[in-house]
């Protein structure tokens, strides 16, 4: 006879539990929301600027290692054709050598003072006098020729071998500064991702606004520049309004911040440092109200921007990624100083 039993039914000690448990998740999950709620388009906007002028001080950095490095690699090709002829010259002087001691031999065998000559350490045999005694006077110069020679190149090989390192130091340092830039951005982008495609199409608009409207209605006064040079550097700026900001970029479709004022010098003939911070460091240094236009204006305690000045309390610069050459107050960033070429 079958057996028929009831299904056993989960103890309620079980039952409690779970529900508590299920209730705890739901509970954290609406703790969760309301702690870390949907940021704002303001907030958004607040953080992704202040990424940008992250990634920004961040390309100056990058650029002034670029500039180190283009130089190091300058000086190290330099060093080592140096080294090259150095060396051709010394083989040279060793072949003289050898055909002295080859014209010795037809004559009746080398005279040590000749197989002297010929040693890999010339130095240590020049410190005997007994042995220079045996020797003519040009054995003896060209003995010394050969020793200042080796000397010459062993500091040249030393020298290439410390810039070397150098730059390999130099080159790891741009691509961490790379990273450091393209993770700013990126992280600005996925900020940017996160609002409603009508959010980031205002934004938009409102850069794009602010950039027309700074750049059409500035009222730049009749300030005229203290020189030829400035008004010329200040004029080639003013060609590239519009143009886009590329970390990294000195033109002349794209800039960043010393990317422009380097570029604009360079047309008005001047050279000047590639970095914000070297730039700084040159020509004659200007309070806020001795400012005329073309000198160039800095900003923040790193020294991390700059732009030229346009007259009026405006100034014209690259600013940041994302946007374009444009006119701006110089109060919406902390001046610093100005420098006139």
């Amino acid at each position: 006879m079958a057996s028929h039993r009831r299904p056993k039914q989960p103890s309620r000690t079980r039952v409690s539990v779970l529900t508590a448990t299920a209730a705890a998740a739901v509970a954290l999950t609406s703790q969760a929301a309301q702690a870390d709620p949907k940021p704002t388009k303001s907030e958004v906007k607040a953080k992704v600027d202040k990424l940008y002028e992250e990634a920004e001080h961040a390309t100056e950095k990058f650029n002034g290692a670029k500039e180190k490095q283009d130089k190091l690699e300058e000086q190290v090709g330099e060093l080592q054709d140096k080294v090259a002829r150095g060396q051709d010259e010394l083989n040279e002087l060793r072949n003289g050598l050898g055909s002295m001691a080859t014209a010795q031999y037809r004559t009746g065998g080398i005279d040590p003072s000749v197989q002297l000559l010929l040693s890999s350490d010339p130095d240590s045999y020049l410190d005997k006098a007994s042995t220079l005694d045996q020797l003519s006077a040009k054995q003896a110069e060209a003995l010394r020729k050969i020793a200042d020679k080796q000397r010459s190149l062993q500091q040249q090989r030393q020298e290439a071998a410390e810039k070397l390192d150098e730059l390999a130091e130099t080159r790891k340092a741009l691509g961490d500064k790379k990273k450091e830039i393209q993770g700013k951005l990126s992280k600005a982008q996925s900020l940017l991702n996160s609002l409603t495609a009508k959010e980031r199409a205002a934004l938009a608009a409102a850069e794009a606004e602010r950039a027309n409207r700074a750049s059409q209605r500035a009222d730049l006064g009749s300030d005229a520049s203290a020189s030829q040079r400035a008004a010329a550097a200040f004029s080639a700026a003013k060609s590239k309004i519009g143009s886009p900001y590329v970390w990294g970029a000195t033109g002349p479709n794209s800039f960043d911040c010393s990317g422009l004022t380097s570029w604009a010098y360079s047309q008005a003939g001047v050279s000047i440092p590639r970095t914000s911070q070297s730039q700084a460091n040159i020509g004659t240094r200007l309070g806020q109200g001795e400012l005329s236009p073309g000198d160039l204006v800095f900003f923040y305690g790193d020294l991390h921007h700059v732009g030229l000045y346009a007259g009026n309390g405006q100034i014209l610069h690259a600013p940041k990624p994302g946007a374009t050459v444009r006119y701006e107050s110089i109060n919406n960033m902390p001046f610093q100083f100005g420098v006139r070429v």
